[in-house]
């Protein structure tokens, strides 16, 4: 019996989303060897180099990516650094054949992003793709199946999506806020793209949005804020309506509603950290997840091994790469809305209108 062949993948990035995805690569992907981590981060570096369980894999670390690149065998690389970066290292990963799996978003400048979408398609033969983990989510998929191939709800025209975080009190959010592209194009981005899937891949018609500072005034010199809602009007007369907040004082709150002409379907509405109810004088009450990492768990895994095994198999990535420049161009220009407070508006190819 031959032995099973496995893919060589590098983890590019060691803050706390890096970290994980070594871990499901090491436990969760049969079919994966992690063969190498980097980081620029001082503490990090020393952090992989003591770690026991990179000792006992063999894992090696690199200060540097360029010199990553150049570790024998490797096959794949997932990024996982900050987005402002995200462009460049795919690109470089590309010019070096190494297959690719990029955290979402692609970059925070629209034609970088484009620019790797094309380098990937001058290289068929490599797999690149972008990281919209919640597309691997077990809910999210029944909910896709329902709504799009047994049309439980008849014809999906308006999507409510949030994406919500606990409230940081490290520092640790303001400080890479500078890097992040701003509230809508790092923090909504997943639920851009679900109104994407949702409602057929349809074509933006105008964008507005607005915003608040509640927490973190800091982010105004970023022109940024910590809270704020958009709302996409797609041509066909559909509609998507986004909250994001960086400040919610009870847990991780995503949720999806896609309302259709026969119904509605719900996705995570009162999120729950399991199915544990405590009951007491103060009456009944759950816990809530209290970041990304466990409610999307099993969906980083998912996507790991799907990304894994069309590598190996040869076959198409679950999600094409050039599906994250729409998401892109409906978060940049839902940024641009909130801080010119203009609308933002498309022609009927989906191209901005000035």
């Amino acid at each position: 019996m031959t032995e099973a062949k496995q893919l060589n993948i590098a983890v590019v990035g060691l803050g706390r989303m890096g970290k994980r995805h070594v871990h499901t690569l090491i436990n969760r992907v049969a079919r994966a060897r992690v063969v190498a981590v980097c980081s620029t981060e001082p503490h990090e570096i020393q952090w992989a180099i003591d770690n026991p369980d990179y000792k006992e894999f063999g894992i090696a670390v690199y200060d540097t990516y360029d010199k990553m690149l150049e570790h024998a065998g490797l096959d794949a690389v997932w990024i996982s650094t900050s987005t402002d970066v995200h462009a460049s290292q795919t690109l470089a990963a590309v010019n070096n054949s190494v297959h690719v799996l990029c955290e979402k978003p692609l970059s925070t400048d629209l034609e970088e992003a484009r620019s790797v979408v094309d380098a990937a398609k001058k290289h068929p033969e490599l797999k690149v793709m972008a990281g919209f983990s919640r597309r691997f989510d077990a809910s999210y998929r029944d909910a896709a199946t329902k709504v799009l191939e047994e049309g439980a709800i008849g014809q999906p025209f308006l999507v409510r999506s949030n994406t919500c975080d606990l409230r940081d009190t490290t520092g640790f959010f303001v400080k890479y806020a500078s890097r992040n592209g701003g509230i809508f194009v790092d923090c909504a981005i997943h639920d851009i793209d679900l109104s994407l899937w949702y409602l057929g891949d349809p074509v933006p018609k105008a964008c507005w949005a607005t915003g608040t500072l509640k927490h973190h005034p800091e982010l105004a010199q970023y022109g940024d804020v910590d809270n704020a809602v958009g709302v996409v009007e797609f041509y066909g007369g559909k509609i998507a309506y986004f909250y994001c907040s960086r400040t919610q004082a009870h847990g991780h709150d995503v949720c999806t509603e896609v309302t259709g002409t026969e119904g509605k379907i719900m996705v995570n509405v009162v999120p729950k950290q399991n199915n544990v109810v405590l009951a007491d004088k103060l009456g009944m009450r759950h816990e809530v997840q209290p970041e990304y990492w466990q409610r999307f768990e099993d969906a980083f895994a998912l996507e790991a091994n799907e990304f894994v095994n069309a590598v190996l198999k040869d076959e198409p990535v679950p999600l094409p790469l050039e599906k994250g420049i729409r998401v892109m161009e409906i978060g940049r220009a839902l940024q641009e809305a909130l801080l010119s407070g203009n609308v933002s508006r498309f022609d009927e190819q989906g191209k901005r209108v000035a």
